[in-house]
């Protein structure tokens, strides 16, 4: 239970923060533009991007949080899981999102000299989390999860995880149809989704009890 509440609190969180952020940048655009664009506080002469965020410091805010929560709320699901190695590598793929979400959060992608390392901990963000969701659906296939719960996990992190293939190959051949941040979203929000869908899955479990 304590990983659900901390789960729907980060993504909850996380997403507040997007949205009021991108209300305070003009021309920002959902799908034509990067998530880490709302990060950049200085104006930035990067192709295509549009930064000079007013409100940077609450974007940032929210990718750190976002790590922190989810890495608390896997410490909470690790001692619930059953045992074996499954549960120790959700762990450790839980915790690399964690990490990498804080360092998105810390590091904006126009820092100087250190912009690089907003690049890995986004890698880090988008693989660990969706890994580790696909792995918490093998894990709870184990015990008695509500119907449909493990087919749910796979299904987002694969999702999340060909999202993000599409951005970097669209990327690199001068932009992916309808528009990086489609794509980029597309592989960060399957993390967020599968947050509410753990919460759901709580609810229905206690419900069952309760019958």
């Amino acid at each position: 239970m304590a990983a659900a509440v901390l789960w729907v609190l980060a993504s909850t969180w996380y997403l507040l923060s997007e949205a009021v952020t991108a209300l305070a940048l003009p021309g920002y655009s959902y799908a034509q533009h990067y998530i880490s664009d709302l990060g950049v506080p200085e104006t930035s002469a990067a192709a295509g991007a549009v930064t000079g965020s007013p409100l940077a410091a609450v974007m940032n805010l929210g990718l750190v949080h976002q790590g922190l929560l989810f890495s608390t709320g896997a410490v909470f699901a690790f001692r619930a899981m059953p045992a074996g190695r499954g549960r120790r590598a959700f762990l450790a793929l839980a915790l690399v999102h964690g990490a990498g979400s804080a360092l998105v959060g810390l590091v904006h992608s126009d820092a100087d000299h250190v912009a690089a390392l907003h690049g890995v901990g986004a890698a880090m963000a988008i693989v660990g989390g969706n890994l580790a969701v696909i792995t918490a659906g093998v894990v709870v296939r184990r015990s008695a999860p509500p119907r449909g719960f493990p087919v749910v996990s796979t299904v987002l992190g694969a999702a999340g995880l060909t999202s993000l293939v599409v951005l970097l190959v669209g990327s690199s051949a001068g932009g992916p149809l309808l528009g990086v941040g489609v794509w980029e979203r597309g592989a960060v929000y399957t993390i967020n989704a599968w947050e509410f869908a753990v919460a759901a899955a709580v609810l229905a479990t206690r419900g069952r009890a309760g019958e």
